[in-house]
C-alpha cells in the first residue's frame, strides 16, 4: 500500500468517526426514533471497519487488491455509508440513492474483472478474450445489485426505513407500480452503471491488451 493510499485511508477513518460522533450525538437527542438512531450509528461503524476490508481480505486469505480498486472501494463507503447513511444524504437530496446505484456497479465491474483474473491464475492476459472480462463483470455487477434490493427490503422490513421508497414523506403508502418506481429505477442505473464501465474497460484494453492486468487480485506467497 502506498503513502498516498494510506494518507487517504486515515482521513476516510477520521471522517468516519466524526460521523459516528455526530450520530451519537442524534440520538441522545432524540432526532430519530431509538431503532434508527441505533442503526445509524451501527452502519456508521461498520463502515469504519470496511474501510479496513482490503487489509483484512490481505492477511486472512493472502490476497491483494490493486491500489486502483481500493480507492474506487473507498470513495463509495464515503459516498454511501458516511455521506448518504450517516449524515442522512440519501434522505435529504432525492436522487442520492440513484447516484449510489450507478457508481457502486462501476466499483463491482472492476471487482469483477480482478476475480476473474485471480481465478484464472496463471493464464496470460493479453491471450484472454476480453469478453471474458467484460461479461463476468458486467454479471457479477448485476448480480450484486439485485442483493442490494434484498439488503434495503430488509432494512424497511424490519427497521421501519423507506429505502425502496415504498411510501412518501408523510407516511402515504404508494401502491401499483408507483411502489415499483424506486426499485427498477435503482436496478437500471446499476446496470448502465456496469454497462459504462463495461464501455470504459473495452474502450481502454483496445489500446491495452494487457488492460485487465491491472485489475488482477494476486495471492501474496508469504
Amino acid at each position: 500500500m502506498s503513502k498516498t493510499v494510506k494518507k487517504v485511508q486515515l482521513a476516510l477513518t477520521i471522517f468516519g468517526f466524526f460521523v459516528v460522533g455526530y450520530n451519537i450525538f442524534e440520538f441522545v437527542t432524540n432526532k430519530y426514533s431509538t431503532t434508527q438512531g441505533i442503526t445509524f450509528i451501527v452502519e456508521s461503524l461498520a463502515g469504519i471497519l470496511l474501510i479496513y476490508l482490503p487489509q483484512i481480505v490481505r492477511r486472512l486469505f493472502k490476497i491483494h487488491v490493486p491500489d486502483a480498486i481500493v480507492l474506487f472501494y473507498w470513495f463509495f463507503l464515503f459516498i454511501s455509508v458516511f455521506l448518504g447513511t450517516g449524515l442522512h444524504l440519501i434522505s435529504i437530496i432525492s436522487f442520492w440513492d440513484k447516484i449510489l446505484h450507478a457508481v457502486s456497479p462501476m466499483v463491482l465491474t472492476a471487482l469483477g474483472y480482478g476475480l476473474i483474473g485471480f481465478l484464472l491464475k496463471d493464464a496470460a492476459i493479453e491471450k484472454t478474450s476480453p469478453w471474458l472480462f467484460l461479461l463476468f463483470g458486467f454479471a457479477f455487477a448485476g448480480l450484486c445489485g439485485v442483493f442490494w434490493e434484498f439488503w434495503e427490503f430488509l432494512c424497511d422490513q424490519f427497521l421501519g426505513m423507506n429505502l425502496q421508497r415504498f411510501a412518501a414523506s408523510d407516511g402515504t403508502l404508494f401502491v401499483g407500480r408507483e411502489a415499483l418506481m424506486d426499485t427498477m429505477g435503482d436496478l437500471l442505473t446499476n446496470t448502465i452503471g456496469a454497462f459504462i464501465m463495461g464501455i470504459y474497460a473495452w474502450v481502454q484494453v483496445k489500446k491495452d491488451p494487457m488492460h485487465f492486468e491491472s485489475y488482477r487480485l494476486q495471492k501474496l506467497d508469504h
